[in-house]
């Protein structure tokens, strides 16, 4: 009688599964509209650099014909005092882009400074931060910015103020916010334990935890102080002629509607940067936040 062999299971084919770290900057790039904000935010930083490089001529020069149409020789035609709309979009991105990214950069300063006091100290000094700013939240941001710009007087540094003044808010809020829910952790508690002073606690450990999603919301706010700016300046509130400014471009082609090109492309221009900054903010959000990364987990395994 022959001895049967032993059963035995047939080997289970070994998977070989992808590792992928979800969150990481990789995993972001692989997003259309990442790739697409990113290339075209960069195209204007590049031309808002190398404007005086790449303008074909200059942009306060009236050599022309006025209200010559987009041909060859202007590609984005002339304008009623005979200057190359061009040369005077690309110098209009030296302005728009440096100001609004200042404009956000001070909000960020003043919002998270105050944002950090009023969540870590609460009482009496949060109480009279959040009033301030349901103060401001109670008037429309670019109703309250046309009021501060016209009592300071019409000019692009004033209107940089006026709208820091109404965009501050926004980042102490979230800070706040940020911070009511990261002081009550251990590791919080344990510094204050160690004999971390109180502006030791906020900056070496509280802040950290917290500047990811004032990041991406800075990001996304760079479009809308963009648009904020130059609404400014359309209602004439902002950049002053014969400023090469966006808004300002764009105030002036409509008083001569027969001529189209002299506010399309300062639209266009501010049309395409706007939404470059919105894609990336959107990007940097799926980024950091921890249930994408968790999704990304899932498709990974």
């Amino acid at each position: 009688m022959t001895e049967l062999a032993p059963l035995t299971a047939p080997p289970r084919p070994r998977l070989r599964l992808r590792r992928q770290r979800p969150g990481t900057l990789s995993s972001a790039w692989r997003q259309p509209l990442a790739v697409a904000g990113a290339a075209i935010a960069l195209m204007w930083l590049v031309i808002a650099v190398f404007a005086p490089l790449i303008a074909p001529h200059d942009p306060l020069a009236q050599n022309f014909l006025p209200f010559a149409h987009p041909s060859r020789a202007h590609l984005f035609g002339t304008d009623e005092l005979g200057r190359d709309v061009l040369s005077r979009v690309l110098y209009g991105a030296r302005l728009s882009l440096p100001l609004a990214m200042l404009l956000v950069a001070l909000s960020v300063f003043v919002g998270t400074v105050l944002g950090l006091i009023a969540g870590y100290f609460r009482g009496w000094v949060d109480g009279m931060i959040m009033r301030l700013t349901d103060l401001v939240f109670a008037f429309p941001a670019i109703i309250l910015a046309m009021v501060v710009t016209a009592s300071l007087g019409p000019s692009l540094r004033n209107a940089v103020l006026a709208l820091v003044f109404v965009s501050w808010p926004t980042y102490a809020r979230v800070v706040r916010g940020l911070v009511l829910a990261t002081a009550e952790a251990e590791y919080v508690q344990a510094s204050r334990l160690l004999g971390a002073s109180a502006r030791s606690a906020l900056l070496r450990v509280v802040l950290p935890n917290v500047i990811g999603p004032v990041i991406v919301l800075a990001t996304l706010d760079l479009g809308n102080a963009i648009l904020l700016l130059s609404g400014l300046s359309f209602l004439g509130l902002g950049a002053q002629p014969p400023s090469p400014e966006w808004g300002q471009m764009v105030s002036t082609g409509t008083e001569y509607f027969q001529n189209w090109w002299l506010s399309t492309f300062p639209g266009l221009a501010i049309f395409t940067a706007v939404l470059a900054f919105n894609f990336l903010g959107d990007s940097l959000r799926d980024l950091l936040d921890p249930r994408s990364a968790s999704r990304d987990v899932k498709r990974a395994l």
